[in-house]
């Protein structure tokens, strides 16, 4: 299993926003996750600052970067920028930092 983690940030005001929206996540972007070996798939807020902690596993490195091919993830990523911190007002995903893993105990 390959571990995933990644820092996205809320807009000022927005993070129960950001929150109300994955709750439910899109059935069909839970299948696509599903499909693409996608598991443990947590977001975790700092309330302070409104950064959300991803962390993720996933079976296979390319089925996962498969996921951004299709029009239901794209039309997410849209969705949310509405709630997430951009890299400039016309992107298409909010900005996302992925993280090194640098320490695991199994």
């Amino acid at each position: 299993m390959i571990r995933k983690a990644f820092l996205i940030q809320a807009k000022d005001g927005m993070a129960a926003e950001y929150e109300r929206r994955h709750n439910p996540i899109w059935p069909e972007l839970e299948e696509i996750y599903n499909r693409h070996g996608v598991h443990n798939f947590s977001i975790f807020l700092q309330k302070e600052t409104g950064f959300l902690f991803g962390y993720l596993e996933v079976e296979d490195e390319a089925a996962y970067n498969r996921i951004g091919e299709y029009d239901i993830c794209k039309e997410w990523w849209q969705h949310m920028t509405e709630v997430l911190v951009c890299e400039h007002a016309s992107s298409t995903k909010g900005k996302e930092e992925m993280l090194r893993e640098v320490f695991h105990l199994p």
